[in-house]
């Protein structure tokens, strides 16, 4: 725990069996991890059986692949049964340091900030650590168009590493979002929309053949998804669009960043 606060992590997994137990092991190693939720989305190599052999470790599979974002809303929805105060998403693909899970958990127990998130942008390291070079551009471009579209200042929009608060996720209407790939933009569009301040802290970029990656033409479509997503935000924002994703009743109560 920390601070006496429930510390959750969550593991959205599909086909990650070679590398869920390195992945596992070293976030049980960071001693404010109470729990571990894995979520298995229909995999066929074996993933299901090994989270069930972890230590600390509740597993829920879906009978059917059902999509990187509907996993997610799995994973939340169990998080915030289980109790948790802060929840932590690592992908079970070993591309994502655990040993950064204290810094995030403190920045959110804290009270600091809501949401955090591991920019493998932020440390300029990410072509080093073996981002392709196609895939970087696009992050980058991305990025450069959501932080124009959203009013945000990010260094990555793009990232699978986050931190949220318990309540934050509780605020987000997250069935709204899309159970594709670009659950992981619509949510940060959302926390925008709601006037929280989202931070960052440097993560290493680490690729390698067993860590999961969408294909160049799913690549293409999240990419416009994430577009019009940040096209829905502004238009929404312009009160030109009713939008479930980002409801007017919340902007009008929103904070606003700091």
């Amino acid at each position: 725990m920390y601070r006496n606060l429930k510390v959750v992590v969550v593991m959205p997994a599909y086909n990650a069996a070679t590398t869920l137990r390195r992945t596992h092991a070293e976030v049980l190693a960071q001693d404010v991890v109470d729990l571990v939720i894995v979520v298995d989305d229909a995999s066929d190599d074996g993933t299901a059986a090994i989270a069930g052999s972890l230590p600390r470790t509740e597993v829920r599979v879906h009978p059917r692949n059902r999509g990187y974002g509907a996993n997610q809303k799995t994973c939340y929805r169990l998080a915030l049964d289980a109790g948790a105060d802060v929840v932590i998403m690592v992908h079970p693909d070993y591309q994502y340091t655990p040993r950064l899970i204290p810094a995030m958990v403190a920045l959110v127990g804290s009270g600091l900030y809501p949401c955090v998130l591991g920019s493998r942008i932020l440390g300029g390291c990410a072509l080093q650590g073996g981002m392709p070079p196609w895939r970087y551009v696009a992050n980058r471009a991305l990025t450069l168009a959501g932080n124009w579209l959203l009013g945000s200042k990010l260094s990555e929009f793009h990232t699978g590493y986050r931190a949220y608060a318990a309540s934050l996720l509780r605020e987000l209407a997250l069935d709204a979002d899309s159970d594709d790939f670009v659950f992981d933009n619509q949510i940060l569009a959302q926390i925008l929309w709601a006037g929280h301040t989202i931070a960052e802290v440097s993560c290493p970029t680490r690729y390698f053949p067993e860590a999961s990656s969408i294909n160049f033409r799913r690549g293409v479509r999240y990419g416009f998804g994430c577009l019009a997503t940040a096209a829905e935000f502004r238009l929404a924002r312009m009160r030109l669009l009713r939008s479930r994703r980002f409801p007017r009743e919340m902007l009008a109560r929103a904070p606003g960043p700091c």
